[in-house]
């Protein structure tokens, strides 16, 4: 792996834990970790990424590990994650970037796209994406249509539930969150059916033993973000449905212009719970290439690295030169 410098910056009112890789004067290209994860999760695109002559930037994102984890859920909607980030770009002075995001990541990476289109210059997303402002707050939505069944994100709202089950054990919730939404076990399998008084991990398989694509050297960083802090501040990201509806208002009528990559595994949950936002997205990211990864569940850019870093670096050779 290419040298990593590591720097603490004071930006938008907390403390951003900020990894980098490849040249300094290279185009930089931000990598946006998601939920329950790490900046180590990019573990498998920075070598390719800082060797094409990118400046690779990983941040340990608002809750995450060194960063600051603020206790209050309103501290976490989609306009401030963006602030964080551009924050930093600002203290970096970078006037060019390309932004990459993987699950709760790619919500910010296509928020910074509309909030930025002259800084922005191409954007990456996996396994979310992205179909415009909904008509109402998701999770409205959500509590119509699952009022008497169990749906993971509902069971996340109310503060100290799901961190309760979650923190007992980090290195079990690591382990089924990563083998149960994998190509491991049958497409859908984390979305089974369960009474709406069930917990996140009732019913999930307990391998017993780490995924290939995750050795005990990696897990030991997924462990560490979560170490002393639990859950809590990741977590927050899912309270915030309304007040992210709220906010983006303002973004209502606007398209992502920019040059747009979107890598989707055929196993991933994520893929059923948006499929209308799939739909949708060719209208709203007018400029869009996208590519359906075979036998990959969740973990895009593990699961099937070796295609990821050729997906990607064709689509930066194209839009984003180094």
């Amino acid at each position: 792996m290419h040298a990593l410098d590591h720097r603490l910056l004071d930006v938008n009112g907390i403390t951003l834990s900020l990894y980098a890789a490849g040249p300094e004067d290279g185009a930089p290209v931000w990598l946006l970790h998601g939920f329950p994860e790490c900046w180590h999760s990019w573990r498998q695109q920075i070598a390719p990424l800082a060797g094409a002559g990118y400046r690779v930037l990983i941040p340990e994102m608002r809750g995450y590990g060194q960063s600051s984890a603020p206790a209050d859920p309103a501290a976490y909607d989609l306009i401030t994650l963006c602030a964080d980030i551009q924050a930093a770009m600002d203290q970096l002075g970078q006037q060019q970037v390309c932004v990459v995001g993987h699950d709760w990541g790619a919500p910010v990476a296509w928020h910074l796209a509309l909030l930025e289109p002259q800084r922005v210059r191409a954007v990456a997303a996996m396994a979310v994406p992205y179909g415009g402002r909904p008509r109402q707050p998701p999770i409205d939505f959500m509590r119509q249509h699952y009022a008497d069944r169990f749906h993971y994100m509902l069971y996340f709202q109310q503060p100290g539930v799901a961190e309760r089950e979650m923190d007992a054990d980090i290195t079990r919730t690591l382990r089924l969150m990563m083998h149960n939404t994998s190509a491991a076990v049958p497409k859908d399998f984390f979305l089974q059916e369960k009474p709406a008084g069930a917990g996140l991990l009732d019913g999930l398989e307990d391998p017993g033993v780490l995924p290939p694509w995750c050795d005990a050297e990696a897990f030991a960083v997924y462990e560490q973000t979560f170490a002393g802090r639990g859950f809590h501040g990741a977590l927050n990201w899912y309270r915030n449905f309304a007040r992210n509806w709220q906010r983006t208002e303002p973004l209502d009528a606007l398209n992502v212009q920019q040059p747009a990559l979107f890598l989707l595994g055929d196993k991933d949950p994520v893929g059923t719970l948006e499929a209308y936002t799939l739909k949708q997205m060719p209208k709203r990211v007018p400029h869009l290439e996208q590519h359906l990864l075979s036998d990959c569940g969740h973990w895009v850019q593990n699961e099937r690295a070796d295609e990821v870093n050729r997906l990607l670096l064709s689509f930066l050779a194209r839009h984003f030169c180094a």
